[in-house]
């Protein structure tokens, strides 16, 4: 099955559910939620605030003035993407969740997950230094930060260019593939001495994948890194 067959059969389910989607998509973070969203077909306005700019309008919502936040019809926010992500599985149902409902399938998925995530922090964790602390930066930090970005690109690049199957787990995209991608753009974007379709043509590949998805091309924004 295609990409853009799997997204227009995972759209047909829709119903109208009210949220708010709080971040700019330029977060690999928001993006990654923003995609499952639109492929899960719900409804929601995005409210594009800046962490740094719009920090007390995100505070109204969520004390940490972090994004993503999600808002839902009664008012309740659910804050943290995998929280976020839960939700939304749920809401889809078993059968239209882009990940396993249990057992060594959802594992297997919630590391890569959990891989992505991780690089997503230090990727930004990264780009704060360079930029906030621009006149003052910590060698020390950037070089951990440079190696476990590194080691986490080169244990996906293994992984990827083992499947040969469109997706990490098959014909279907899921949340791990959509937070891969997603990463990716983040990284490519902000550190491109680290990420490159030289140094990790798999991933590459698997980015260019997804990239090409019409959801993808939706959800997009170049990165607006704050001002130091």
């Amino acid at each position: 099955m295609s990409a853009w067959n799997f997204e227009s059969e995972v759209r047909k389910p829709s119903r109208v559910v009210s949220m708010i989607l709080i971040g700019q998509y330029d977060s690999p973070f928001v993006r990654r939620v923003a995609i499952a969203l639109k492929l899960y077909g719900f409804h929601f306005e995005h409210r594009p605030w800046s962490t740094f700019g719009d920090a007390e309008k995100i505070a109204a919502f969520n004390p940490l003035r972090r994004v993503p936040t999600l808002v839902l019809g009664d008012g309740e926010a659910l804050i943290e993407s995998a929280i976020i992500l839960d939700y939304l599985d749920e809401l889809a149902g078993p059968e239209k969740a882009m990940i396993a409902a249990r057992g060594p399938e959802r594992r297997r998925a919630l590391r890569i997950c959990a891989l992505a995530g991780g690089l997503a922090d230090k990727a930004v964790s990264l780009l704060y230094e360079r930029v906030l602390r621009k006149d003052h930066p910590s060698q020390l930090w950037i070089e951990r930060c440079e190696a476990q970005i590194s080691g986490v690109l080169d244990v996906l690049e293994k992984e990827r260019a083992a499947i040969a199957s469109p997706f990490w787990f098959g014909v279907k995209i899921s949340h791990a593939d959509i937070a891969v991608a997603c990463v990716l753009r983040f990284t490519q974007d902000a550190h491109p001495q680290l990420f490159s379709d030289a140094s990790h043509p798999a991933l590459a590949d698997h980015a260019a994948r997804c990239e090409a998805m019409p959801v993808f091309q939706d959800i997009l924004q170049p990165l607006v890194p704050p001002k130091g």
